[in-house]
């Protein structure tokens, strides 16, 4: 146990379940309690801390509502990996995954799951400026900050522009970069964008190494370029816990 008894303050302003999360979040900080990993239990909170199990049981709670535990029925309570910052502009600037998690000292991975071409849908072909079943190429990845999954990835392009990331090596690299380097056009704005909240069915919980229902962000993007021109249409399924928008 990482803590000490007796440090805490009961007639201090901070209520007491407060300066519990103060302390477990410090633990997390420190690496005292690493993401993964499973923290004590209340009853041995309680009894290092010597507060009441009540206290504890709040600060625990608090702590799963902001994204740094989670519970794990019949498993007990562990630490989430650190959660993003991203800013999300519907009208702005667009910030790849690889930039915001430069913008947060960690170091993005990208592993490709599927390349598929596809027939476009109504919704898709309307953006796109096409004809109903026109082939988009979709690229299916899953993203990592730090060797951690945060989101699965699906981004549609037309076929016909970008028939080169059927074969190009897309690991571990920005794909707007790598669509910016190739055509010069680059995604600047996002309009359409929705952020809706989804669970993690089987196969998308296996990938991201979540439980199966884990909340998540659903998030559909229609990306354009510079000149207005429509470029991509972004798929992603975010983990909740793992990331936050700053919106």
């Amino acid at each position: 146990m990482a803590v000490e008894k007796n440090v805490f303050d009961p007639t201090a302003a901070i209520p007491l379940y407060q300066q519990v999360m103060d302390v477990i979040k410090n633990d997390i900080d420190m690496g005292t309690y690493t993401p993964g990993s499973k923290i004590p239990t209340e009853f041995e909170l309680a009894d290092a801390y010597q507060v009441g199990r009540v206290t504890v049981r709040r600060a625990v709670e608090e702590l799963v509502q902001e994204g740094y535990l989670t519970k794990q029925q019949g498993r007990g309570t562990f630490v989430n990996a650190p959660k993003l910052k991203r800013k999300i502009r519907q009208r702005g600037d667009v910030e790849s995954f690889t930039d915001a998690c430069a913008a947060n000292g960690m170091t993005a991975g990208a592993r490709v799951l599927a390349r598929h071409v596809v027939k476009a849908t109504p919704t898709d072909a309307s953006f796109f400026g096409v004809d109903e079943g026109s082939e988009l190429v979709v690229i299916e990845r899953i993203r990592t900050a730090d060797g951690v999954p945060i989101m699965l990835e699906n981004n549609a392009f037309l076929l016909c522009d970008h028939g080169y990331l059927q074969k190009a090596d897309l690991s571990d690299i920005s794909i707007f970069k790598l669509v910016a380097d190739t055509t010069g056009r680059a995604p600047t704005t996002s309009v359409p964008c929705t952020l809706e909240i989804c669970r993690a069915d089987v196969e998308t919980a296996r990938v991201l190494k979540v439980p199966a229902g884990e909340p998540l962000f659903y998030m559909e993007a229609f990306f354009r370029d510079q000149e207005g021109h429509p470029l991509i249409i972004g798929r992603q399924r975010i983990v909740g816990s793992r990331y936050v928008f700053d919106i």
